[in-house]
């Protein structure tokens, strides 16, 4: 990926560009009270954000702007419109005036600013202001449209940064817009015909509430036969209100006794045309440009093999955060990989991809079927006890399970006899 197709620019690099603009000649003394400045605000799409500091229990409700700063910035913007109207409070309300100065004196320990009495004596050392210990805390950024972000330090596994999904609620979505108040759907009913087989051609309606807008939807299920494989189950969901959609594909047949591996040689753009179903517990390989898809990503597909990679490229793609702690080397590599796997999309080179399921659920299309195909091999194996484990194998038993149930049963019996018998020889 080219440095000019960054998704999101390094904050301190526009910082950079923004003060080589600065003419030399401009001195010291208005440079030091620039940087005092807060980050002008900019016209954004976080406007929903619930800020909150739960060591004073400060919570800041949403506003209509967003706005670019730091942690810092933002605590100092508190402290500005907090003090703004103290001289008034102390004159008309001195129970609020006493209450914000107290939070005043709290958020400046944070930010490590010094008493009023020693800003100027503080401010002509700042060697000083570095010795100030700043007072832990903790910040919550609550979105519920998912658009806010706190910067981590080195990568996602910074253990002071975390971020947690939810799924929002009706009132939330009609606060963001995405729904009118009086819209609100009852779920509704359908009934299908008990004890009657499912045909091939039958479409099952299953009624349902959206898990983003909380609206009313519909789970359409289908029977497909698989020419040369086996039947499975595909499962849509399409909310007509929010956008939100979903597909699932389910195997209909018996547990397969072994796994299988599925090895195909993409040479061409034919290739890249052949359906692929991979299911929930398959996993997905690319030796050549080091892509490993780990049993359960991106759960049960059915499309073709440049579908998949495609989604896949862009579900990468949209995870690119690039902060002003970004490791160049680490930055530089995870732009090659994007740029190889783009590169196998468009074939620009042959490729194996490698399909391995332990269900063997999982089926790549055969341009010569039933003959065997040249560009693809399969591999059967054994599944380890592990794997077993994982699927929940070990303990089904659907076989002479009645049979086990009357020996237990006569075991209890056995041990409950042998306790009486105790029982009455002491």
């Amino acid at each position: 990926m080219s440095k000019s197709s960054e998704l999101f620019p390094a904050i301190g690099q526009v910082v950079d560009e923004t003060e080589s603009k600065v003419p030399k000649d401009v001195s010291a003394e208005n440079t030091a009270a620039d940087e005092q400045k807060a980050v002008d605000e900019i016209d954004s799409l976080c406007m929903k954000c619930h800020e909150q500091i739960p060591e004073v229990d400060l919570t800041l409700p949403p506003t209509e702007r967003g706005q670019v700063t730091t942690v810092e910035g933002l605590l100092r913007d508190i402290i500005a419109d907090l003090a703004m109207d103290q001289p008034l409070r102390r004159i008309q309300d001195e129970a609020t005036y006493t209450s914000i100065a107290a939070l005043l004196t709290k958020l400046k320990a944070m930010v490590g600013d010094p008493d009023e009495d020693e800003d100027e004596e503080q401010a002509a050392s700042s060697s000083r202001k570095e010795d100030i210990p700043i007072q832990p805390f903790t910040l919550k950024l609550d979105d519920p449209s998912g658009n806010s972000f706190l910067e981590f330090l080195g990568s996602m596994s910074d253990p002071k940064w975390n971020v947690r999904a939810y799924p929002r609620t009706f009132e939330q979505n009609v606060q963001l817009g995405l729904v009118a108040p009086d819209e609100e759907g009852n779920a509704g009913s359908s009934q299908t015909g008990e004890g009657q087989e499912i045909t091939k051609e039958e479409i099952l309606t299953f009624p349902g509430n959206c898990s983003s807008c909380g609206h009313s939807i519909n789970t359409y299920m289908k029977r497909v036969d698989i020419p040369y494989f086996k039947e499975i189950l595909i499962m849509s969901t399409n909310c007509d209100r929010c956008g939100y959609r979903d597909n699932e594909v389910k195997s209909g047949a018996a547990i397969s006794p072994q796994g299988k591996r599925i090895i195909l040689k993409v040479e061409d753009s034919e290739d890249l045309s052949r359906d692929i179903l991979k299911s929930e517990t398959a996993g997905l390989e690319i030796p050549e440009i080091e892509l490993v898809l780990t049993h359960g990503t991106l759960g049960g597909r059915f499309t073709t093999l440049e579908g998949i990679l495609n989604q896949v490229y862009e579900e990468l793609s949209e995870k690119v955060f690039a902060g002003d702690s970004s490791v160049g080397s680490e930055k530089k590599s995870y732009e090659t990989f994007l740029a190889g796997l783009k590169s196998a999309i468009n074939v620009e080179k042959p490729f194996t991809v490698i399909l391995d399921d332990p269900l063997a659920n999982s089926y790549i299309q055969s341009l010569y079927a039933p003959d065997p195909d040249p560009n693809m091999t399969f591999e059967s194996y054994d599944r380890t006890w592990d794997q077993n484990e994982e699927l929940g194998l070990n303990d089904i038993k659907v076989e002479n399970y009645e049979e086990d149930a009357q020996e237990q049963d006569n075991a209890d019996t056995v041990t409950g006899e042998g306790v009486g018998a105790e029982k009455k020889e002491s």
